[in-house]
């Protein structure tokens, strides 16, 4: 297979324009800080000469994507760049900086569609990308711009995610990369990664949207490549995350798609290619989008309660869920457009709901971190206010895997893990059924034993 795409009759990848999402200004060079020239607002891609010129055309494009899953050429075996007819086209496809990101699973998750009252329920685990979260499919694109563009130097704000996954393709394609977290907040799975990796990491004595701040600065004053998802490049890596979904669903479009929120990019990018699938009739219908928040970083649910969407009530964030830390979140307009083009909603979950989900989805044997939980615990509640039924199809969209964080899990399982608002032995009691503590026992088989039949009769 030759490097470059395989165009049907799609105009080009390359011929992609990058606007303005509120004047749609075009920016032929976009800012450092991907903002509008014009009036400031964030920038996205669009692609002015998309067509298809048939319902055979789209048919001829499945069938290409799935054919190139039994190719080795690079580029196919990427879960991203093989949607390339549908992504940014770069001038060079040698620039394209790979770990093999997507491809990731779609499990069933029985025990949890039973806690919930749902006939079925499925798990998109993007957790299982190459740093263990859905950050990579956002990466490979944005890097690969990053390096097409000669830049020595990359750079994000990060509550670990992004950081880690920067890192990584930094290192993979030959950068170097600063990275800004804030102080003592950040799981050390994930700060662990970004040190592996070889970034220049600064922890600085402030919040999330304080190390956005100080990265603003540096980038005026030093050239550095902007990597958070302001980056309009890194959401249509992450976009593909949806058209692998409905690939996987044999093009079948599911009633609801759950995504947490936080700086509110992945659902933007998410519901970017539901629109886009359906204005290349890839598909007829859009799922309905919703975005599940913390209770204590929940910017985009009093956004939408308070000002109808209009104006960003930012947050001061705190939640356990470090992912979702966010109290300004960048994309809030985009994910605003995203509910209203799907008909999705908004909801926010308590901290012990939080824990309680990811112990759920755990039982199932797929284990995430605590800001992938919140799908589902926010499902619980769609489910109670009827926004969703019994019969519907749902996916969540896990995004971080459960090694992000074991420390929140050990701590949850062991009784030591204190929430907001509940008292330590009433959310002991609350979450006993969930928690399966490690059990000291002496070096006998008669320990053991007595062990198992303990656990059959609590399970009884």
């Amino acid at each position: 297979m030759g490097e470059g795409p395989q165009p049907i009759t799609i105009t080009a990848a390359l011929d992609h324009s990058v606007r303005c999402i509120s004047c749609g200004e075009i920016s032929p060079s976009p800012a450092s800080d991907f903002r509008c020239f014009a009036c400031g607002d964030l920038l996205e891609i669009d692609f002015p000469g998309w067509r298809l010129a048939s319902v055979e055309d789209g048919t001829k494009l499945k069938r290409l994507w799935r054919e190139r899953r039994l190719s080795n050429h690079p580029l196919d075996t990427s879960g991203v760049w093989r949607f390339r007819e549908v992504l940014p086209g770069l001038e060079q496809w040698s620039n394209a900086v790979t770990l093999r990101e997507g491809n990731t699973p779609l499990f069933e998750l029985p025990r949890c569609a039973h806690a919930v009252g749902l006939v079925r329920l499925l798990a998109k685990h993007q957790g299982m990308n190459p740093t263990g979260s859905f950050k990579d499919t956002g990466m490979t694109v944005a890097i690969s711009f990053a390096r097409q563009r000669k830049f020595a130097w990359v750079a994000c704000a990060s509550t670990g995610n992004t950081s880690a996954s920067m890192a990584a393709y930094a290192a993979r394609a030959g950068l170097r990369s600063l990275v800004l977290i804030p102080e003592g907040k950040i799981a050390w799975g994930k700060l662990s990664q970004s040190l592996d990796y070889g970034a220049l990491t600064c922890q600085l004595r402030t919040d999330f949207d304080g190390c956005v701040r100080v990265l603003s600065e540096v980038i005026r004053r030093y050239p550095v490549y902007l990597l958070n998802s302001v980056n309009p490049y890194r959401l249509e890596g992450q976009k593909t995350a949806a058209i692998e979904l409905l690939e996987q669903l044999d093009w079948c479009v599911p009633d609801h798609i759950i995504v947490p929120g936080g700086n509110l990019g992945n659902s933007s990018a998410l519901g970017k290619a539901l629109v886009e699938m359906q204005q290349l009739g890839l598909i007829s219908t859009l799922p309905k989008l919703s975005v599940i928040q913390a209770d204590g970083a929940n910017a985009l649910y009093r956004t939408m309660r308070e000002k109808q969407g209009r104006e960003l009530v930012a947050v001061e964030a705190e939640t356990l869920a470090t992912a979702i830390r966010i109290g300004k979140p960048a994309s809030w307009k985009k994910s605003v457009r995203v509910l209203d083009a799907t008909g999705g909603c908004v909801e926010q979950v308590s901290e012990a709901e939080i824990a309680i989900a990811k112990a759920e989805i755990g039982s199932d044997g797929v284990g995430c971190e605590p800001a992938s939980a919140v799908t589902l615990a926010g499902l619980k509640k769609l489910v109670k206010n009827g926004f969703v039924h019994a019969h519907d199809s749902v996916v969540l969209m896990l995004t971080g895997h459960l090694l992000k964080d074991p420390e929140y899990a050990i701590r949850f399982h062991r009784g030591d893990l204190s929430v907001p608002h509940v008292a330590d032995a009433e959310f002991r009691q609350l979450t006993a059924s969930q928690r399966k503590s490690p059990v000291a026992l002496g070096a006998s088989a008669d320990s053991v034993l007595r062990a198992l039949e303990a656990q059959e009769k609590r399970d009884a």
